[in-house]
């Protein structure tokens, strides 16, 4: 009986031709030195050998221990690098992907985090403020945000170590210190700009495909308690920025082409710059899955989310704030109608918990439609929860 040669992928693999996501690696016989890989199945393409060995005038931008210098480069040069790729797969060198080592795949510039969809704001406001309104006022006029910490976004299978913090109950007296006591996800997808703007040169919504070059998945982690009791008034700080797990993959933006969709409907008009109702459509349907300990917790829909990514990036520009190749912006958990669409724990129990319990692995995957039937995957996101450091009480 034959065996299946490597360039030969199962039908449904969703790391086909139609994919090829961007990451960096290290092989076993040189852990030291970083390349940059393109998946293909369970295999990984050595781009930096493949150029050279065809003589790609791209050759230097892809012998580098990063995604920046080809993130830079433009659109232009990632669609010509996209075709010769493909052209690679029929004789450049294939490794197996449980032999290679990953690694974050490019510098995080600065690092934004959106509230994007409409099911999970209303069902946090419904916990949070049982006796208001669940959206606030301005939530469907623009874009929600807050600056997220680059320095503490991770790749997946990075560690989780729980947070310490301040946490106060509503009937404690005081604050106390120590590991947070409801730990939590957030399943979300995450948009990697490569062409930079300078400082007070909007993007526009139709420029939307000429900065970001590719996509991936997120699991922005968060301490519920040390949320709630810090984020009155100014919002998210320390019971998001200890960790921010991203894919070692990420998947160029023109392979989502098949799976554009329509964002929902608008219940309010929009100001000019927010308003994409001539241009293509926002969305995108991306089908993902969120298992905790390998059991099935949700499957939150990425295309019920309120907000597109082109309207965050032009919301997070239109003030006059510059963009930088590496800039990473996420979408916010996404959750859909159905009790088991919600992207996180506070949502999936109505805030009661149980939480995250040291030794949990959380993972999230995704695909979306792409042409002829094939489906576009996203790198998985795994993150497993490990205790404390016992960090005394300050």
């Amino acid at each position: 009986m034959s065996q299946q040669s490597p360039r030969e992928l199962a039908e449904g693999d969703p790391f086909g031709a139609a994919t090829l996501p961007y990451g960096v690696f290290s092989p076993a016989d040189a852990p030291d030195r970083r390349r940059i890989g393109v998946r293909y199945g369970d295999r990984v393409l050595d781009a930096s050998a493949a150029a050279a060995a065809h003589g790609s005038a791209h050759a230097d931008l892809l012998d580098r221990p990063t995604l920046n210098p080809l993130l830079a480069a433009g659109r232009p040069v990632w669609q010509a690098v996209r075709a010769e790729v493909r052209g690679w797969l029929d004789d450049g060198p294939l490794l197996p992907l449980e032999d290679v080592t990953l690694h974050l795949p490019f510098e995080v510039a600065d690092y934004v985090d959106f509230y994007a969809s409409e099911h999970h704001a209303t069902n946090v406001g419904r916990i949070f403020r049982p006796d208001s309104e669940p959206l606030t006022p301005n939530w469907k006029h623009l874009p929600i945000g807050y600056h997220g910490r680059a320095g503490t976004v991770v790749v997946s299978g990075t560690d989780v170590v729980r947070p310490q913090g301040q946490r106060k109950a509503p009937g404690d007296a005081v604050p106390s210190f120590g590991p947070s006591l409801r730990l939590d996800i957030e399943a979300e997808v995450g948009f990697v700009v490569g062409t930079p703007a300078p400082a007070n040169t909007p993007v526009a919504l139709g420029d939307f495909r000429e900065h970001v070059f590719g996509v991936c998945l997120v699991n922005d982690w968060s301490a519920r308690d040390v949320q709630a009791w810090e984020y009155v008034p100014l919002g998210p700080f320390l019971g998001k920025s200890f960790a921010t797990s991203v894919s070692a993959w990420i998947t160029p933006l023109d392979a989502f082409d098949e799976a554009r969709t329509a964002p929902p409907e608008r219940t309010y008009p929009l100001l000019p710059y927010l308003d994409d109702s001539a241009a293509e459509p926002g969305g995108i349907d991306l089908r993902i899955e969120v298992t905790i300990n390998g059991e099935t917790v949700s499957r939150p829909p990425f295309a019920s989310m309120y907000w597109t990514a082109a309207q965050q990036l032009a919301h997070m520009t239109v003030n006059g704030a510059s963009l930088r190749t590496g800039d990473f912006f996420a979408s916010g958990t996404v959750s859909g109608p159905e009790p088991d669409q919600r992207g996180c724990l506070l949502e999936l129990t109505e805030g009661k918990g149980p939480y995250l319990a040291d030794g949990d692995v959380v993972t999230l995957t995704a695909w979306a439609p792409g042409p002829g039937g094939a489906r576009i995957g996203l790198g998985e996101v795994t993150g497993r929860v490990v205790p404390d450091r016992g960090a005394a009480t300050p």
